[in-house]
């Protein structure tokens, strides 16, 4: 974790708060005095510093809390190290956790990063001209190098940061020898931690990048961007929740699930809203299960199922478990990308070859461009002639509308006494995936031997 300063515009700092809270949990958990880790009084330097913990006992303990091995549990105590949760009070130049017996201290919350303070110039350069009058002139390399930048970037009160730094520094001289190492340790630490990174080749190079991005990007009107806003409130405003009532009511409200049941995901009669919302994008349409099933029935009419066949098939790769990538891909070349593959798809020789080129070392992205061809292809093209077709127009008119629910108050009370429990999503998804084998057996090729014998028993 470095700061960012304001003149910095290669990157800006995002804090993952959610890791860094659950970081925080664990350290609570640690400093417990019952189940934490054992603290005991060391010598440093003939100064007896409190609460001091060993870098073993602190891997024991992750190891033993959340029941991971001695690797994951030292990546683990690096992690505090190196976020500040804990610091070193021997070797405060490397953020790791060490096996061994050196020591290691808490953080005061004041100091961890949850606390979201901002590190900025001013604070730095009192903290750099603190240690510059405590160890005379004689700072590290890069503390030197910094010192001498922020003297030049912060001239104009170069003379407030002096006098700040020299009434910490006496402040500090009037506390015992103990809390004062205590004191230095942790503030060090934590300028380490979020001191400015190094301005190196790298760095530079990530800002001119920044600036041509920036100039190269395209410009849109004001005049543009409201006009699209305005539009697209216009199109979604009557399927908008908090801008249209539900039909026929609210189950929230009413305690009758008759929305739900006309909304499922595969319901056999659409409303007419979830058809006419089919109709404003293609995304919209592939993004209702219920829509793609009536878009395959009218691919299967056109002969080019194999298209949204492999959308699909992409979409479960990206998304499944880690562990079947490898087979899935495999199962995808042969079915659609593969010379004289039974599902062929028709995409461009550049797209062709580097998808099938990745396929060799697969991952869960693998397939990205070939989709997008395929879905631009799709969006062009087949999309709007589905629109048109007979089979859109079939489903608009089987489509219902429901009216509107009146319920009374003591209709209300009854729904509330006969609350059903809901569809448990494992049960939901028990049935698609049936469904789905079902189609992919269906799909499958035909044993015309097989068949014959079973029409010859028959006679």
């Amino acid at each position: 974790m470095t700061i960012k300063l304001i003149r910095d515009h290669g990157q800006h700092y995002r804090p993952r708060m959610a890791c860094l809270n659950k970081l925080e949990l664990m350290v609570l958990e640690m400093q417990n005095p019952k189940s934490g880790v054992k603290s005991s009084e060391q010598k440093l330097n003939v100064t007896s510093i409190p609460h001091v913990i060993a870098g073993q006992d602190i891997l024991a303990w992750i190891a033993d809390h959340i029941k991971v091995d001695t690797q994951e549990a030292r990546a683990v105590g690096t992690m505090l190290v190196a976020y500040g949760f804990i610091y070193p009070l021997q070797d405060h130049k490397k953020l790791i956790l060490k096996p061994d017996a050196s020591l290691y201290r808490f953080q005061t919350p004041y100091f961890w990063p949850v606390q979201k303070r901002k590190a900025d110039d001013t604070g730095y350069a009192i903290y750099l001209a603190k240690r510059n009058i405590r160890k005379k002139g004689t700072l590290d390399g890069y503390e030197q190098e910094y010192y001498d930048k922020l003297h030049k970037w912060l001239n104009h009160k170069w003379d407030f940061i002096v006098m700040q730094a020299k009434e910490q520094y006496r402040v500090g001289k009037e506390r015992s020898k103990s809390d004062r190492v205590v004191f230095d340790c942790q503030e060090r630490a934590y300028w380490i931690v979020h001191r400015p990174p190094e301005k190196t080749f790298d760095y530079y190079r990530r800002i001119v990048i920044f600036t041509q991005q920036a100039i190269m990007r395209p410009k849109v009107k004001s005049t543009v961007s409201l006009g699209a806003i305005v539009k697209y409130m216009t199109t979604y405003k009557d399927h908008d929740p908090f801008l249209a009532p539900c039909l026929p009511s609210n189950p929230w409200q009413t305690d009758d699930d008759t929305f739900w049941e006309l909304n499922m995901r595969n319901v056999e009669t659409p409303t007419k809203m979830r058809v006419e919302r089919w109709s404003f994008s293609f995304f919209e349409l592939l993004s209702d299960p219920r829509g793609r099933t009536d878009f395959k029935v009218f691919l299967k009419k056109e002969f080019s199922g194999e298209n949204l066949a492999f959308w699909e098939a992409a979409e479960e790769m990206k998304w499944g478990a880690a562990s079947s990538i490898s087979e899935k891909s495999q199962t995808i070349f042969k079915t659609f990308l593969a010379p004289g593959a039974p599902r062929w798809i028709n995409i461009d020789g550049r797209t062709m070859g580097l998808t099938v080129k990745g396929l060799d070392h697969p991952h869960r992205y693998v397939l990205d461009a070939a989709q997008t061809h395929i879905f631009m292809l799709m969006k062009k093209d087949t999309f709007y002639r589905y629109l048109k077709s007979p089979v859109y127009k079939d489903i608009q008119k089987k489509a219902i509308s429901p009216a509107p629910h009146k319920f009374t108050d003591s209709q209300l009370e009854q729904n509330a006494r006969n609350r059903k429990p809901g569809i448990h999503p494992i049960v939901i998804w028990n049935q698609e995936e049936e469904e789905r084998a079902k189609a992919a057996a269906a799909a499958g090729p035909i044993d015309i031997k097989k068949l014959m014998a079973s029409k010859l028993d028959r006679k």
